[in-house]
C-alpha cells in the first residue's frame, strides 16, 4: 500500500483538502450532515409557520368542533398559529385525499372520523391506500353506538326484542343514518345473522332516523349516543344495549352488546376520531404533532366537547390507535360484506 509517511506537509494538507471535497460531492450534503449529527433546521424549528388541520365535514359538526377545540389548544401549546380548514363530500373521502396529496412536512393534518379511513375502502375504490398513505398520530375518542326501539315496541330488554322480531319475521325494518354507517353495518348484521329478514330504511342523517322513530315509522334503530340521549331520558325511545367493551357512564343501566347475549366482535366496534397526516411526514414531527394532541385531551374546552356528545376519551397514542384499526378492520370489511354498502 502506498505511503504518506514521507511526503511534505503542504502536499499532503492539498490532498487532504482535494480528498474532502470529493467525499463531499460522493456523498452529499445531507448525508454529511447526517454523519456529522446536524439536523436540518426545518425539523430544529416546527412548527415555523401556521398548520392546517384539515376537517372532512361541514362547520358545526361534532367532528368540526373537535377539530376547533384541537386547533385552539395547539396553538397555544405549540406557539404558532393552527387553523381548521373544512372540506366535506364524498363521506370524508375528499378531505383524506387531500391530506395525501400534502407536503408531508407537518403543517397539513386531519382529524377525521372513520368513516373515509375504515369503511369507504371496503365499500369500492378510493383514492389512496390508508396503510401506506397516512401515518397514524394520535385517537382521541370514540363514541359508542346505541340500539333503541320506540314506545310501541313492547320489548324490555335484547332478549324480548329478538323474540318479538322472530314472531315479526319478514315485516319490519330498521333505521339507520346512511348506507355504509356504522349502524348500518351492525343493524344488517343483526338481521341476517339472527335471520330476521329485515329491510333497511337509510335516513341522511341521524336526526332524520329519531324524528321517524319517534313518529312511530320505524320501530328500531342504531344510533349514536349523543343523538339518542335526550329523546332516551325524555322517554320517547328506549335503549337496549350499547357497544363496546363496557357500559357507558352515561347509560349505567343499559349492558353492552356483550352483555345483552349479542357476543359475536361483529357487535363491538365504535366509532372514532383520530388525528392523521402523509405517510412520509418526518417521525419527529409526528412525535411532536402526538404529543400536543394527547395533551390536549387535558383542555377544559376538549373536556366540555367530549360530554356534549357523549363521547369517552381514548388518548390513543400512535401505535396503539394503529393497532387499533387493524385489529378493527377484518371486522368492518365483515360487516360491510354482509350489508352489501357501497359508496353512492
Amino acid at each position: 500500500m502506498f505511503q504518506w509517511t514521507h511526503a511534505p506537509r503542504s502536499f499532503a494538507r492539498a490532498f487532504s483538502s482535494f480528498h474532502h471535497k470529493s467525499l463531499a460531492r460522493s456523498l452529499g450534503v445531507a448525508t454529511i450532515a447526517a454523519l456529522c449529527g446536524i439536523v436540518p433546521a426545518g425539523a430544529q424549528t416546527y412548527p415555523a409557520r401556521t398548520i392546517t388541520v384539515l376537517v372532512p365535514g361541514a362547520p358545526g359538526g361534532a367532528t368540526d368542533a373537535f377539530g376547533r377545540a384541537l386547533a385552539h389548544s395547539m396553538t397555544k401549546s405549540m406557539g404558532q398559529t393552527v387553523i381548521v380548514e373544512n372540506k366535506p363530500g364524498a363521506s370524508g373521502m375528499l378531505a383524506a385525499q387531500a391530506v395525501t396529496q400534502a407536503a408531508p412536512d407537518g403543517y397539513t393534518i386531519l382529524l377525521t372520523h372513520a368513516a373515509p379511513i375504515q369503511n369507504a375502502p371496503h365499500m369500492g375504490k378510493v383514492p389512496y391506500n390508508v396503510r401506506k398513505d397516512f401515518a397514524f398520530i394520535a385517537e382521541i375518542g370514540s363514541a359508542p353506538l346505541v340500539l333503541a326501539v320506540n314506545k310501541n315496541v313492547p320489548a324490555k330488554d335484547m332478549k324480548e326484542f329478538l323474540a318479538w322480531a322472530q314472531q315479526n319475521k319478514g315485516k319490519l325494518s330498521y333505521g339507520t343514518y346512511g348506507a355504509g354507517s356504522s349502524g348500518h353495518l351492525m343493524s344488517a348484521f343483526l338481521s341476517q345473522s339472527r335471520k330476521l329478514e329485515m329491510a333497511h330504511a337509510a335516513y341522511k342523517g341521524e336526526a332524520q332516523l329519531i324524528q321517524d322513530m319517534i313518529g312511530g315509522h320505524v320501530p328500531w334503530g342504531i344510533a349514536s349516543l349523543g343523538s339518542f340521549s335526550p329523546h332516551l331520558a325524555g322517554g320517547h325511545l328506549r335503549a337496549l344495549a350499547i357497544t363496546g367493551d363496557s357500559r357507558s357512564k352515561d347509560l349505567p343501566d343499559v349492558p353492552t352488546m356483550a352483555e345483552a347475549g349479542l357476543t359475536e366482535p361483529e357487535f363491538k366496534p365504535i366509532g372514532w376520531v383520530g388525528v392523521m397526516a402523509p405517510a412520509a411526514t418526518p417521525a419527529p414531527i409526528l412525535a411532536e404533532i402526538e404529543k400536543h394532541t394527547i395533551a390536549s385531551l387535558q383542555t377544559p374546552e376538549m373536556k366540555q366537547l367530549f360530554k356534549t356528545y357523549a363521547m369517552e376519551v381514548t388518548g390513543r397514542t400512535s401505535a396503539q390507535f394503529r393497532r387499533e384499526f387493524e385489529t378493527t378492520d377484518p371486522i368492518v370489511a365483515k360487516l360491510i360484506e354482509i350489508s352489501g354498502a357501497k359508496q353512492e
